[in-house]
């Protein structure tokens, strides 16, 4: 007698994982990241020494360079940073509003989180685990987790 449980059929199979350590997976990536980090810069209406923070201290020389030219190979730190800063971009525009989903990180937040700072300024203090703290917070208040 088998008594294994099976589950349904779905039509829903997870996603395959990328596997960013694959030079290949980065070339493809890394351009069209780097422009969707700038346009969410400029939604956000970041100072470009916050935006350099959030990618990992980036120089002020090499910011300007990708700005003007994003064609370039990301390391595995910069593309996790930038897809955690889309999640948590394309969360807020499901959460709210566009003004309100744009101007959420700079805004003073009373979750015990954000300790009365702003999203922003713990993502800046505490870098790449509280950029993931943050997205995965929106996450869960919008039912993804």
């Amino acid at each position: 007698m088998n008594l294994a449980y099976a589950y349904p059929a779905s039509r829903f199979e997870p996603a395959t994982l990328v596997d960013l350590n694959a030079r290949a997976e980065r070339e493809r990536l890394s351009k069209s990241a780097l422009q969707g980090f700038f346009n969410l810069a400029n939604a956000w209406r970041l100072r470009d020494e916050d935006a350099r923070e959030l990618l990992g201290g980036l120089s002020s020389s090499a910011f300007y360079e990708w700005k003007k030219n994003p064609d370039r190979l990301l390391e595995v730190d910069r593309i996790t940073r930038i897809s955690y800063l889309i999640g948590i971009y394309k969360a807020l525009h499901i959460l709210y509003g566009d003004k309100l989903a744009d101007e959420w990180v700079s805004l003073p937040n009373s979750n015990r989180i954000f300790a009365g700072r702003s999203p922003l300024a713990l993502m800046l203090g505490g870098g790449l685990l509280a950029m993931q703290t943050v997205r995965k917070l929106l996450e869960a208040r919008r039912g993804g987790i």
